[in-house]
């Protein structure tokens, strides 16, 4: 079984038919439901559910008190390499972009670790390129064991594996995956990914089940909003997401809808996703699935972040670096794209005491 199957039938659906076909009256009987099913988020992601905005944020609200209470986990990625084999037509990181690229020593690790560490978080999420050549399963591993001295989670963003490569890492301290599939639409995928490995989109599409098997017990998918429009992927996302929440109860299942940002290249946009369109989309997931996470990370600016963990979002990146050897400057990379909100760590806490919720550094510690 795979996801893949189910995203073949549902691609199917005539989307422009059915959101058009929807009506306020609609959207008002939805939300008076105890529990979304599948056809209820089609509603709550159709154009006439923007107008009822307000209604569907105060019962996200309710739902992520209820199952959240009013915290806000904290993390932060660290990139310790930005090698790639891959041409991606909208990434800094693609082959093609020309510049300087890096990748940390053991010993840069630890000295990275320390200045992250010294922050007071103690969740992070390890990035690179997707190079296995650059990046190979060995040197992960070794990397964690060193990341693993500093933070009690350590979740990771690399290339796609095999089941067994996760049960390695998952040996060495990994407790997390994250894998976007960038985008659902499979023709676009393709057209967007260009040349190497991340053109098998069924392989990436089975990526987060494969760490399921492998006993990591956070999985976190999403795409990447612009590559196509907006509210078939999303529905997508959230379909994934309760596919995975539905097969695999041991396993933890969140979401992200990060934005496309500026990056090296020309690329532009498909689809313009407005801060409302983002809101609808939190909203919705967080109707759909209330006991799913939501990241939102720091490629949105400040006031949206601040307004948005009112709305369904428990977990945020904060004084957040995108090139390798950000935090400490033992090397100096290329940015992966531009962060948005760039307050500090101290910042955002105060920010969110200030809102009347609790900023969480630590909420998992694995005992031996």
């Amino acid at each position: 079984m795979s996801f893949y199957y189910e995203y073949e039938k549902l691609k199917e659906l005539p989307f422009d038919d059915i959101f058009q076909g929807i009506t306020e009256t609609d959207v008002k009987r939805v939300l008076q439901k105890q529990r979304m099913n599948t056809e209820d988020l089609l509603v709550l992601l159709s154009p006439a559910a923007e107008n009822l905005l307000e209604e569907m944020a105060q019962k996200a609200h309710e739902l992520t008190v209820q199952h959240f209470g009013r915290t806000i986990l904290l993390f932060n990625p660290i990139y310790i390499a930005d090698h790639c084999v891959n041409v991606c037509t909208y990434c800094s990181f693609s082959v093609t972009n020309q510049f300087e690229r890096k990748k940390l020593s053991l010993e840069q690790i630890e000295i990275e670790a320390k200045a992250l560490a010294d922050q007071g978080l103690k969740h992070i999420l390890v990035l690179t390129g997707e190079s296995k050549t650059h990046t190979p399963v060995s040197y992960i591993a070794e990397a964690v064991k060193v990341l693993k001295k500093y933070f009690s989670s350590v979740a990771i963003e690399i290339n796609p594996l095999d089941t067994e490569e996760y049960k390695l890492l998952a040996d060495a301290g990994v407790d997390g995956l994250t894998v976007y599939q960038e985008v659902y639409n499979e023709e676009i995928y393709k057209s967007v990914h260009v040349k190497g490995p991340k053109r098998d989109y069924r392989y990436r599409m089975d990526t987060p089940e494969r760490g399921c098997e492998a006993g990591i017990r956070q999985i976190n998918v999403g795409a990447l909003l612009g590559l196509d429009e907006w509210r078939r992927e999303a529905y997508f996302a959230a379909m994934h997401a309760h596919y995975l929440q539905s097969k695999y109860l041991d396993a933890e299942i969140s979401l992200s809808l990060p934005r496309i940002r500026p990056h090296l290249g020309d690329y532009q946009p498909k689809s313009i996703v407005e801060d409302r369109h983002l809101v609808q989309a939190i909203t919705a997931f967080r109707l759909f699935l209330p006991r799913s996470g939501i990241t939102l990370s720091t490629r949105e600016p400040e006031y949206l972040r601040d307004n948005l963990i009112y709305l369904g979002v428990t977990k945020m990146s904060a004084g957040a670096k995108t090139e390798v050897g950000g935090y400490s400057q033992c090397e100096t990379g290329t940015a992966q794209f531009q962060i948005s909100d760039e307050r500090s760590l101290v910042e955002i806490q105060k920010m969110i005491r200030e809102k009347g919720y609790q900023p969480v550094l630590k909420d998992w510690e694995l005992l031996v």
